[in-house]
């Protein structure tokens, strides 16, 4: 049992809680469950904003960069099974412009001659990317950003394409590419403000 000095003084310790019950209460919670459900609550929010994976960002974000610059030396090489192996079998191609989508595979057969013509010398070609956003965790990435393609034929004349994209990845055995939105063409002007 404790001395009556020190339960008066743990009285007078906690008597605001008494004092301010009123405002401790949700609904017919007493202030002490309601104290704790506020505390649990908070800890919740704070464990939500922990990463979701033991990777950290840094990591995570170096070998998505490895992808994009597998993906930009398959397309400079005209290295079309390459290119093919960043994509996942089951992947999907959307197109902004189109109003349509279908199977990256697809997309990857029409692809293929320009792959051909670069890897032959007939036209040279590149691709770049910037992102606004880098979204993920150790087995999942959603990237969005502006890809820059350009192709150059034998004359030398240069064509330039820029397009607002998102894409979905996964990583199974390695990184590859689930969705590619190819939203809306992007300017030269807004390529130009994400430089790093």
């Amino acid at each position: 049992m404790r001395p009556l000095r020190e339960t008066l003084d743990l009285k007078r310790k906690f008597s605001f809680i008494e004092r301010r019950k009123g405002f401790c209460k949700v609904g017919s919670m007493n202030p002490a469950h309601a104290i704790r459900t506020s505390c649990l609550s908070f800890l919740l929010y704070c464990t939500a904003l922990q990463p979701a994976s033991g990777v950290d960002e840094t990591t995570r974000l170096a070998q998505l960069d490895k992808f994009w610059s597998e993906v930009q030396a398959s397309v400079e090489n005209g290295d079309y099974e390459r290119y093919k192996a960043t994509c996942h079998p089951s992947g999907v191609l959307v197109s902004g412009a189109k109003k349509t989508s279908y199977p990256l595979s697809k997309a990857l057969a029409g692809w293929k001659q320009g792959f051909l013509d670069t890897k032959s010398g007939k036209v040279k070609a590149g691709v770049e990317f910037r992102f606004t956003q880098r979204l993920g965790d150790e087995t999942t990435a959603h990237e969005t950003g502006i890809f820059h393609y350009w192709t150059a034929d034998a004359n030398g004349i240069r064509k330039d394409n820029y397009v607002h994209f998102e894409a979905l990845l996964v990583k199974e055995n390695g990184w590859q590419t689930l969705m590619e939105y190819q939203q809306s063409p992007a300017s030269e002007n807004e390529w130009d403000k994400l430089k790093g």
